[in-house]
């Protein structure tokens, strides 16, 4: 995501970082090339403005040019400003307690991933402990009733729907379902169009006024750059927008609609979705995107993505295993599994400081999947066993060559010492996990 930003930002760091001293005309020339970056990122003019004029104010202060480290301190100014265009801090969502319902209103543009964001939403509110229910309210676009429906049996979320063609009376009486049956959060999916036309602003007014709803959320599409924006506007000056859910972000290049929203609008982004999976969706933190656009990474999500999808189970067995000394092929395909379920690849190595733009071939890992699937449960449990004629085999098996098989293998024996090591060193595996939560890894 945002890999154009990253990449010319990330050289902008690097040059700054290795500065013992800094000059205005550096100051300027940066600033230049940082003011280039934003507008070819699609970036509203009037925030690249507002960014360039307050960049170049502080960092020609004394602060910077008469300090002890001024490449460090002129890239903190930089990292401060592009949060505060973000939002500055993470916006929660503004829902009552359990005890009673809280609506949610999606908004937006046919084509948005309005229905997409409603159940990745509920998803994420029901792992939080709500009790939510899904509201079908889009009876225009065709089939979307039964895709909404689909989705929320796939996360256990309950979808209320009517036969009725009024999409006000069905979200009414979504609401009064919701109450009744003592669901905290009412998440309302509503019709969107091509474009904005008032009878589906004077639909949506009416949802409104007839759910009164804690949260007015906007579904937009990030690659649509300042187009994002512009809708933002319309909805927000007709409907009160209370905040942002921008889809796509994965795909997203560029950038602009992420870095001008908050600026323009005023509205935070609450959440973004970064994949077509359910659990593709997180919370927006202006001051980790900040630190990815900068190439810094963001090992906060990292461990966050980390907790909420491994086993714990699985793990402490697998230490165990390694405090004997009996990590195997089956661990080692055991935790390539469980790092798909992170993600992709290439969004986790984004994550990791110094990585940004890194192109990860990800064939490697499936074929590796492939060659250990291919031998038998003795293989797997002594790699010692494998001689030429079983790699042959294997590698039939598995559609990859003999090279391919001795590839993993020298890797599966590289990662095994390595694990050997770390079940002896008691201060690597406190450091290691002071990195995943303060947690300690227990190998007696």
């Amino acid at each position: 995501m945002l890999e154009k930003l990253t990449g010319t930002f990330s050289g902008i760091i690097k040059s700054l970082s290795g500065k013992s001293t800094i000059t205005e005309k550096n100051i300027e020339d940066t600033v230049d090339e940082i003011k280039m970056a934003l507008l070819e990122a699609d970036v509203n003019l009037r925030v690249v403005r507002r960014f360039v004029n307050s960049t170049v104010e502080e960092a020609k202060g004394e602060k910077v040019l008469k300090s002890v480290n001024p490449g460090q301190q002129f890239t903190k100014i930089i990292y401060d400003k592009i949060v505060s265009m973000l939002g500055d801090k993470k916006k929660n969502l503004a829902i009552k307690g359990p005890d009673t319902t809280s609506v949610i209103l999606l908004l937006g543009l046919q084509g948005a991933g309005k229905t997409t964001a409603a159940h990745k939403l509920a998803s994420r509110l029901k792992k939080e402990g709500r009790r939510p229910i899904l509201a079908a309210c889009d009876l225009v676009r065709p089939a979307a009733v039964e895709q909404l429906s689909v989705l929320g049996e796939k996360i256990g979320v309950p979808v209320f729907k009517e036969d009725s063609k009024d999409a006000v009376k069905n979200a009414e009486a979504a609401l009064r379902y919701a109450k009744k049956n003592q669901f905290d959060t009412l998440i309302v999916d509503t019709a969107g169009r091509l474009q904005i036309d008032q009878e589906m602003m004077a639909e949506l007014s009416k949802i409104k006024n007839a759910t009164s709803p804690d949260e007015v959320i906007l579904v937009a599409d990030s690659m649509t750059g300042q187009n994002a924006v512009d809708i933002a506007k319309s909805f927000d000056e007709q409907l009160g927008l209370t905040g942002v859910i921008l889809t796509k972000f994965d795909s997203d290049a560029r950038g602009g609609a992420a870095l001008s929203l908050k600026t323009i609008t005023g509205k935070p982004i609450l959440y973004i979705g970064t994949g077509e999976k359910t659990e593709d969706f997180e919370p927006f933190h202006p001051e980790r995107i900040a630190s990815r656009i900068l190439g810094m990474g963001d090992v906060v999500s990292l461990v966050e993505k980390a907790q909420e999808t491994l086993d714990q189970e699985e793990a402490e067995k697998l230490q165990k295993r390694m405090a004997r000394n009996e990590f195997s092929l089956d661990d080692m395909l055991m935790q390539f599994q469980q790092v798909k379920k992170m993600g992709s690849i290439q969004s986790l190595i984004e994550m990791f400081p110094g990585m940004a733009n890194q192109n990860v071939d990800t064939s490697g890992m499936k074929k590796n999947e492939a060659i250990i699937l291919s031998m038998t449960k003795k293989e797997r449990a002594n790699h010692l066993i494998i001689g030429p004629s079983r790699r042959k085999r294997i590698a039939k098996g598995s559609g990859t060559t003999v090279a391919d098989v001795n590839k993993l293998i020298k890797q599966f024996e590289k990662t095994k010492l390595a694990m050997k090591k770390i079940s002896r060193n008691k201060g690597l595996q406190g450091k290691l996990m002071s990195q995943f939560g303060g947690g300690k890894f227990d190998f007696s």
